[in-house]
């Protein structure tokens, strides 16, 4: 049974102006009428696009938002009830740059169009750690080919993890295709360069979840890389 406070929130989605909810038969199969509409349709502008994937609660995507007010912002999730916050906070700050989009990953094809996305941040998603799941990770090849009948030639795809094991595992996709690798970091916090951490040098790799709070105290150090498709 459904707790009463999560029918708050699901009714409360309905209402906000930057949230998609398309039902099933209206991508399965087929486009979106937002496909290659995102800026002019959704929002109303034609600045570079960015997605999170799986945005959860939305921290991230409202604080890059928030940093880069010359970029729009789109979070994706299946969770209507943990995006409602992220949904919440950026229509109260009256932020016209974020928006969200409810989803699986699995149907992203179906709402952008070649080129349309100029970057990727996955952050903190399920490792799928087990053993046959190795598909279902959002930096498979299998994924990685969605992502690139959307993201711009130039376009640069972040992970930010606890998981060493994702982290690695990415490096060995990326080796194995032959992709550009710009940035890999074991820990953004702990490792410096002439001095500096990865955190001071990048500021938007400060932007803390909950999820990446809880790491932090359990002393887990958070990983980062930054790649290319092309």
């Amino acid at each position: 049974m459904m707790g009463k406070d999560k029918l708050r929130k699901f009714a409360e989605n309905l209402t906000f102006e930057n949230l998609v909810q398309p039902e099933f038969d209206e991508i399965f199969g087929k486009d979106h009428r937002l496909k290659g509409h995102w800026g002019t349709e959704f929002f109303g502008n034609s600045q570079p696009i960015v997605l999170e994937l799986g945005c959860g609660r939305g921290e991230y995507t409202v604080g890059l938002g928030a940093a880069h007010p010359d970029k729009n912002f789109l979070g994706i999730d299946i969770k209507g009830a943990r995006m409602w916050r992220g949904a919440k906070t950026a229509t109260e700050m009256g932020m016209r740059n974020v928006g969200f989009l409810r989803t699986r990953i699995e149907f992203i094809r179906s709402f952008f169009a070649p080129g349309e996305i100029a970057e990727i941040w996955i952050t903190f998603p399920d490792p799928q750690l087990k053993k046959g799941r190795e598909k279902k990770r959002l930096t498979s090849p299998e994924f990685l080919a969605r992502y690139a009948e959307f993201l711009a030639s130039s376009g640069i795809i972040h992970l930010k993890t606890d998981s060493r094991e994702l982290h690695d595992y990415t490096l060995e996709v990326i080796t194995e295709q032959r992709l550009p690798l710009h940035i890999a970091c074991a820990d953004i916090y702990g490792e410096e360069t002439s001095g500096v951490s990865l955190a001071d040098a990048y500021p938007t790799l400060k932007i803390k979840t909950a999820y990446e709070r809880r790491f932090l105290a359990e002393g887990k150090p958070i990983t980062y890389l930054s790649m290319s498709l092309k």
